[in-house]
């Protein structure tokens, strides 16, 4: 490797090219962004699909943007250009949106595209480096993603020009979603697997419920107290009447007494004990919200209740351990 090319000096290439776009995106390509956007969402309300295509690295940069558009509330596609010329480009109906990705502009396998595109297809977008190229005069909206260099020795391996294009199309779809009103509850909904979909879970489908949860009355001696904590081995107990909350008792309040009430600690019921002000929590809130309530109050558990203080489960922290990680 060039001793002038340090890895730092790959990075600073290509973060400039990220602030060369970010600064066409404030300036001359900003009335074409808002455009795009614009023809994203027709797409969507006119049930027309979004296609992908690219060869090479720019391909490989369209498939991301696809699942990014996918996974934000606008199901998208990748049609690989050469498997297209072969049968596959029956895939375009009309009111689909094309989005282009061609450094060059002059690709041959997209260009053998263009007129089956400008017939069939409802709009056609392109990211390109070369505004004066043929795909860039064909398109509907011409994204100019021009670089200084490639951060690479010879100049030559698609880099910064390919973050450039990930970076536009992540913006593209990003500004679709908000502008469709897209919520973290829909977000949740299309990623049910794995850390990403715990965080974004219910609190309702982690809690502890039913006969898991711990519960005594208000007038329940210390030793029922105890015996209920250890059965239900949550650190914890609800203090309930008639199904509703009336306070809590944890294994620090049971320190808190022995330290305060040496001589009669037992002698006091669950009423006397509790705490009558415990932090509380709605069924329907994201795990990740549970989260950073438990952080932000430094506490071990939440109390799920409804609108009317009937409690309907218990969220230990452990139940939410890994979301941190995320």
């Amino acid at each position: 490797m060039d001793t002038a090319f340090t890895p730092s000096t790959l990075v600073r290439i290509e973060a400039a090219a990220l602030s060369a776009l970010a600064s066409r995106l404030d300036g001359t390509m900003h009335a074409q962004f808002l455009r795009s956007v614009d023809l994203l969402i027709a797409c969507g309300n006119s049930r027309g699909r979004i296609l992908l295509t690219g060869m090479g690295k720019s391909g490989i940069i369209a498939q991301k943007i696809a699942a990014t558009l996918t996974s934000t509330g606008s199901p998208a596609h990748f049609l690989h250009p050469a498997e297209a010329i072969h049968g596959d480009l029956g895939a375009l109906m009309p009111g689909d949106l094309v989005l282009a990705l061609s450094a060059s502009g002059e690709t041959e396998e997209i260009l053998r595209l263009l007129p089956t595109l400008k017939r069939k297809g409802d709009a056609l977008i392109s990211f390109t480096c070369n505004l004066q190229s043929t795909l860039a005069a064909a398109s509907d909206v011409a994204f100019d993603c021009s670089v200084e260099r490639e951060a690479c020795g010879l100049n030559l391996a698609p880099t910064a020009s390919t973050t450039s294009m990930l970076a536009l199309g992540d913006a593209l779809a990003i500004a679709v979603s908000l502008r469709k009103g897209f919520r973290a509850e829909d977000f949740a909904e299309l990623h049910p697997g794995g850390k990403l979909g715990r965080q974004l879970a219910r609190v309702r489908d982690l809690m502890h419920t039913g006969e898991a949860i711990p519960v005594v009355a208000p007038d329940a001696p210390m030793i029922d107290v105890i015996y209920e904590m250890s059965r239900k081995k949550l650190g914890m107990t609800t203090v309930q009447r008639d199904g509703r909350l009336l306070g809590v008792l944890s294994d620090g309040d049971l320190r808190r007494l022995l330290e305060s009430h040496r001589s009669n600690a037992l002698e006091h019921t669950a009423l006397e004990a509790m705490n009558a002000h415990p932090v509380t929590l709605a069924s329907n809130e994201l795990a990740a919200r549970a989260l950073a309530t438990l952080e932000e109050r430094r506490i071990t558990f939440l109390v799920i209740t409804d609108a009317s203080q009937r409690v309907e489960g218990i969220l230990h922290l452990h139940d939410l351990w890994g979301l941190e990680m995320i």
